[in-house]
């Protein structure tokens, strides 16, 4: 059954024996009315356009019409020559832009029910390690009790398991069990012959065996020799969206073909076993999952693919030693490898953000934003007023956004900062409690999430936005296609949906 977005009182009830304006107009409807009025501009002028037009030939007579004729074939070499270059121009055009990528679909692993972890579970397994001091066993009880995870995330089988046996043929065997069940469930979902794909890029940010994870595949489904694959390590959790770049840019150059995107995590031989506390976070957030994306370049998959990508921004903060140093692998005083998460993530993921929607705004905001926007810079920077900048409504460009479930605190800033509702949050929010972080690809399952709420329509907007070390901030942008009918589909939420959202305390 379809939700919808949740309906507010438009306005205020007062008791006042004058009207307060402010209270009896609101403001949100005026900013709306203002929107429509920008975006729809051009239509509103096209109809006195047309009357004037329409009134302007009705005043030409019949002797009018041959002179213009006659003038036409005194000067048939002009336009024969202006015709031809127009529609050269128009050919060169055609020619040149971009390919559309279609996603014809995705599909999130789902562990195994003995693979559920509690919080209890992970306390207990952290214990049996016997490598925890009693101070930061409390501490990650803390963090856990705080993190926005509930009781039913998934941890691998090695560490999963009481007594823990971490080791590279457990590790390998996780990456299998992970990426193997998304693609399967991916290829069945599609009916694609995995001989079909030409394109391959696999995303693990800290796992990185040989052969590897891409060779991985290849060999278990026997891909062709030709395929392009590439296999991206350390790139944190906004890899996903790295992979999806890439991916476009390779069926840009290489026409009638699919890609095949695998985003992934491993567990595994990444769990930190030490006690320097900003390394201990990654334990209590970081669980088992990932996710498989079809991409396509071919016309005829566009009725039957779910969505069309709009665009992909990337933005790298790396030249800054802040912003390249706030999450790094090293090993700590006892030589235990783990992952530092510095203090200031936060004010790095903003400055990120910002740098990113930067870039991002002009693309997809409509022109009554751009406008607001150009007015308040013109205002601060030229008149020098003391204003505060104008932050986009991107509600008005997107219809659903899927943020990065790296952590409660991550996704309590961005609601703030761009002005999002809980009705909005609530895929990424419901994601970090029932599957934890699992890295770069928990936006696939936010986007699965409100394809089984059935809130996607046909021609809406999806905004991912994904951050990862180094520092990173991407987006990209999804046309809906058609509209999605939940009782037709198959992902990790389907059999659960009916329990969600869950209040998280």
């Amino acid at each position: 059954m379809s939700e919808t977005k949740p309906e507010k009182p438009l306005i205020a009830t007062v008791k006042n024996t004058l009207p307060d304006l402010k209270l009896s107009i609101n403001l949100k409807h005026v900013k709306l009315g203002y929107h429509y009025l920008i975006t729809h501009g051009m239509y509103l002028c096209l109809p006195p356009l047309a009357l004037v037009l329409f009134a302007q030939i009705s005043t030409l007579s019949l002797k009018d019409f041959n002179d213009i004729w006659e003038q036409l074939q005194f000067n048939l070499i002009s336009v024969v020559v202006s015709s031809t270059l127009l529609v050269s121009l128009l050919i060169l055009y055609f020619m040149t832009r971009p390919r559309p990528v279609y996603l014809m679909d995705f599909a999130c692993y789902k562990p195994d029910e003995t693979r559920k972890s509690t919080r209890e579970h992970f306390m207990k397994c952290g214990e049996s390690l016997g490598s925890f001091t009693e101070d930061n066993i409390d501490f990650q009880r803390k963090l856990v009790a705080r993190s926005g995870l509930g009781d039913a995330t998934y941890l691998p089988e090695a560490i999963g398991t009481i007594p823990a046996h971490p080791s590279m043929k457990a590790a390998r065997r996780e990456a299998e069990l992970v990426m193997f069940g998304a693609i399967d469930q991916l290829l069945e979902k599609t009916k694609v012959n995995p001989k079909d794909i030409g394109i391959l890029v696999v995303n693990c940010s800290l796992f990185s065996p040989t052969p590897s994870l891409s060779s991985m595949i290849v060999n278990h489904y026997k891909l062709r020799g030709n395929i392009i694959s590439y296999n991206l390590g350390g790139m944190g959790c906004s890899a996903g969206l790295i992979s999806v770049d890439l991916a476009k840019r390779l069926l840009e150059t290489n026409p009638n073909t699919y890609a095949l995107v695998m985003s992934t995590e491993n567990i595994t031989l990444n769990w930190y076993m030490g006690n320097d506390r900003s390394k201990l976070v990654s334990n209590c957030l970081f669980r088992m999952g990932g996710a498989a994306v079809l991409l396509s370049n071919k016309t005829s998959d566009k009725k039957r693919s779910k969505y069309q990508l709009v665009t992909t921004v990337r933005s790298h903060k790396g030249a800054d030693d802040n912003c390249y140093g706030c999450i790094f692998q090293e090993e700590d005083s006892n030589g235990k490898i783990g992952v530092s998460l510095s203090k200031n993530l936060m004010a790095v993921a903003g400055d990120a953000l910002k740098t990113n929607i930067t870039t991002l705004g002009p693309l997809v905001l409509p022109m009554s934003e751009q406008l607001l926007f150009f007015a308040t810079l013109v205002a601060r920077k030229v008149f020098k007023k003391k204003i505060k900048p104008y932050i986009p409504d991107f509600k008005l460009a997107f219809d659903h956004f899927c943020i990065h479930a790296g952590g409660r605190a991550v996704l309590d800033e961005l609601e703030k900062n761009l002005q999002l509702s809980s009705w909005h949050l609530e895929p990424s929010r419901m994601t970090l409690y029932r599957f934890g972080n699992t890295s770069s690809s928990s936006l696939w399952y936010e986007l699965a999430y409100s394809e089984a709420k059935g809130r996607i329509r046909k021609g809406e907007r999806v905004w991912q936005i994904g951050f990862g070390s180094g520092f990173k901030c991407n987006s990209a942008v999804w046309k809906a296609l058609k509209s999605v009918d939940p009782k037709k589909e198959k992902n990790p939420w389907m059999d659960e949906i009916h329990q969600f959202p869950v209040a998280v305390v």
